[in-house]
């Protein structure tokens, strides 16, 4: 396995993993709170990076499959997400911070399609 494969995974499962734990601390808190934007941040950065890897590895840009697409997608919200968490923060807006976990909930599920599909085509080449 080479070193770039290693560090694409790496930084698909640290963004698994931060984005699980602020999505699911949220739902537990019941309220958006300042470290779950920073955690849905550090998600965002670590799925940008390990796509970006993968792309240099795979050696191509963006192809219209089920993957790329999902993936894009994802990609979009999860960017969206922490955006709009920021934002949420900044104004103070406590009711939108009491129902964010709604949102959080539905990008998190959306974010899981292109992880699994990955590691299926991962797991046929």
């Amino acid at each position: 396995m080479s070193t770039l494969l290693i560090a694409a995974i790496s930084c698909m499962v640290l963004a698994l993993t931060f984005y699980t734990i602020g999505v699911f601390a949220e739902r537990k808190t019941g309220i958006l709170l300042n470290w779950h934007a920073l955690i849905f941040w550090f998600g965002f950065v670590f799925d940008t990076a390990g796509t970006t890897i993968m792309s240099k590895i795979f050696g191509r840009g963006f192809t219209f499959n089920l993957h790329s697409v999902t993936g894009l997608i994802a990609l979009l919200l999860m960017a969206f997400h922490a955006i709009w968490a920021t934002i949420i923060l900044i104004k103070k807006d406590d009711k939108a911070k009491q129902t964010f976990h709604r949102f959080s909930l539905f990008v998190w599920i959306a974010w899981l399609v292109p992880f699994v599909l990955g590691i299926f085509i991962g797991m046929n080449q």
